[in-house]
């Protein structure tokens, strides 16, 4: 784990928040960032229920993180991406090792954006499968009538 965290794939972290990442703090790296496609890891360890299965909540941070860095793609620069609704079904605890999500998109309109979000654990058996929404709002150009200032 590292102090701050400057970068979350290609979107910058603003300066006054780069020490608070959650992402760091679950030690999630993310492997592929792509339109189509965004990968990344977690630890199970650190990440635990008391009884030591990877903890729901901890699928749900690194589901949301892929599905949020894929939207941020999707709304494109100057666009704005927010999540709207998560769902997570677990299907197995991992107790070790580390669990990989697979973020693919569902649906990628102009206002909204679904995603799937398959994890998986170091045998390849599905351990949740979550889906999110996302708000999208594209960047405007300069409205009609307005003047640049001079």
């Amino acid at each position: 784990m590292t102090d701050t965290i400057t970068r979350l794939g290609p979107y910058e972290v603003l300066p006054p928040y780069a020490a608070e990442q959650l992402v760091d703090r679950l030690g999630i790296v993310l492997t592929t960032c792509q339109p189509d496609l965004v990968t990344g890891t977690m630890p199970v360890a650190g990440n635990r229920q008391p009884i030591g299965l990877i903890h729901g909540g901890a699928n749900a941070v690194l589901a949301e993180t892929l599905g949020s860095v894929a939207a941020m793609m999707h709304a494109g620069e100057g666009g704005m991406a927010v999540g709207l609704d998560l769902s997570c079904t677990h299907h197995h605890g991992p107790r070790s090792g580390l669990v990989t999500g697979v973020c693919r998109p569902l649906h990628r309109g102009s206002t909204s954006a679904t995603y799937e979000i398959v994890i998986s654990d170091q045998r390849g058996r599905r351990t949740c499968t979550a889906r999110l929404t996302c708000a999208i709002t594209k960047a405007r150009g300069r409205r009609r009538g307005s003047r640049a200032a001079s």
